[in-house]
């Protein structure tokens, strides 16, 4: 698919490059948590395993799924099938449906990997690790990435969704999950007033606290709607922002910043 000229990957690589480097400045000028033995000892194996596995993941997804989920769409396009198609609604509105549609379905096959014990197992490693930073956004078990294609392709066949929203789903949810999963500190009032469309980094740092009550919470990644509509929003973690501990207490610290480990992680018992 070409976009002005220029093709979706080079669209999704240019944007991941520009959003990942703003955001790794970012986080070293305004880091929300300043924890030195987690942020020097652990944090350049926590990287290199954790951007392992992105490229991993995104070797085997193009094996399966060429052009990704934008390749899927123009398929669908190509046949006239989905539901935007049938009842004749205009692209523009059928694009915005598309982006709010497809984030639901994100947030809702969030909540499945959590409450799913076969689910979880794989989303554990994204939740193993220790920190939380711009790169826990790319830790994602290939198995995982996967699935989501899937779970995305059919909402993309069902509805006919335009190629372009996909496209700028795609990139906004790449995009936005490196902005909420930063190790950044927002200003107060900027956080308060953010957090009421887009999901905010000390909103989804909770998500990844230790406490079970607070991991089952904030499940999104790009709206904010979806958690106040289900209930399964929480404003604050119960030890403060500055003091939350991320990770799973059952691996510690170490272990999870190992690749092989990480990749493994869903064959393990327990």
């Amino acid at each position: 698919m070409l976009v002005l000229g220029i093709s979706e990957p080079v669209w999704r690589l240019g944007a991941f490059v520009a959003v990942f480097a703003a955001l790794a400045v970012f986080e070293l000028f305004h880091p929300r948590l300043e924890r030195p033995e987690l942020m020097r000892a652990l944090k350049a194996r926590r990287w290199a395993t954790n951007l392992s596995i992105v490229l991993l993941s995104s070797a085997l997804l193009r094996i399966v799924f060429p052009a990704a989920a934008t390749g899927v769409a123009i398929w669908v396009a190509a046949r006239g099938y989905g539901v935007f198609p049938a009842l004749g609604i205009p692209p523009l509105l059928a694009g915005l449906i598309a982006f709010i549609v497809l984030d639901f379905a994100v947030w809702l096959e969030h909540v499945a990997f959590h409450k799913l014990p076969i689910l979880w197992r794989i989303h554990r490693v994204h939740h193993a690790d220790p920190g939380v930073d711009l790169t826990t956004a790319l830790r994602f078990h290939p198995l995982e990435i996967l699935f989501s294609m899937f779970w995305k392709s059919a909402f993309i066949l069902a509805l006919g969704a335009p190629p372009l929203s996909v496209l700028l789903f795609e990139i906004v949810l790449n995009a936005g999950a490196m902005f909420n999963h930063a190790n950044l500190r927002l200003p107060p009032r900027v956080d308060r007033i953010l957090r009421q469309f887009i999901v905010t980094p000390d909103m989804h740092r909770i998500h990844h606290s230790v406490e079970k009550a607070e991991t089952d919470s904030n499940y999104g990644f790009n709206l904010a709607i979806w958690d106040r509509l289900f209930s399964t929003y929480v404003p604050q973690p119960a030890r403060g922002d500055d003091a939350i501990e991320t990770g799973l207490r059952a691996y510690g610290r170490s272990e999870p910043t190992k690749l092989v480990w990480s990749l493994m992680l869903p064959f393990h018992r327990g």
